[in-house]
């Protein structure tokens, strides 16, 4: 298999080659820790935009974490993927108790990354959401649907790679889905990547600091 690319920050360099032809108005660039912040941190960085994290946590089944069923973000509302959540009863105990604990997580990572703080203002502005790739899309779309209460002028989804059909839960959360490479063979994010080591907690910070 072919690399598409050589880490995060390629990724970012070539999405914002391909983002740098359409003029944004007024951009703000939020990304999904952890990966996404590196991708997006390059693509905001040459676009001269602002630059934050939205949080948006994966809820996964009971006993099978890594299976997401549904997502949620800063609103703490969750959005369950409507392919799986007729197998899933949300109101069951034991899903309430894996999103109890995503909310924790949740306000771990605001309190870590923001300082506790809200978003910047995001109203009549281009607000562009990069993540390192998009798979089920799920927490993706969880993150557009509480930015969309936010009250951008425009709501975008940029990712390197992703599947060439792309989930409802996304398409109904964002005005368009810029993608890099849609695959019909995607299968995972990381096999893309020559190198697609874990972003670490430490990393995320130290480039926040760069733009704030």
């Amino acid at each position: 298999m072919d690399f598409l690319f050589k880490d995060r920050k390629d990724a970012g360099h070539k999405l914002y080659k391909y983002l740098r032809q359409f003029h944004f108005k007024n951009p703000i660039v939020l990304a999904l820790p952890r990966g996404g912040v590196v991708v997006g941190a390059e693509v905001a960085e040459e676009l001269h935009a602002p630059f934050d994290v939205v949080i948006a946590r994966k809820i996964g089944a009971p006993g099978h974490l890594e299976f997401g069923i549904g997502a949620l973000s800063e609103d703490e509302i969750p959005l369950f993927n409507k392919e799986t959540s007729a197998y899933f009863r949300p109101d069951h105990p034991e899903i309430q108790r894996v999103v109890d604990e995503e909310i924790e997580e949740l306000h771990r990572r605001i309190e870590l990354y923001r300082d506790g703080n809200d978003l910047p203002d995001l109203t009549d502005r281009t607000v562009i959401v990069v993540d390192d790739g998009l798979a089920t899309g799920v927490t993706a779309a969880a993150a557009g649907k509480y930015l969309r209460n936010q009250k951008p002028e425009e709501l975008i989804l940029a990712v390197p790679v992703g599947p060439s059909q792309v989930s409802r839960d996304v398409l109904e959360n964002y005005d368009e889905i810029i993608c890099l490479h849609s695959l019909d063979n995607l299968r995972a994010v990381g096999l893309w990547y020559d190198r697609f080591d874990q972003t670490k907690d430490e990393e995320v910070i130290q480039i926040l600091k760069r733009f704030h």
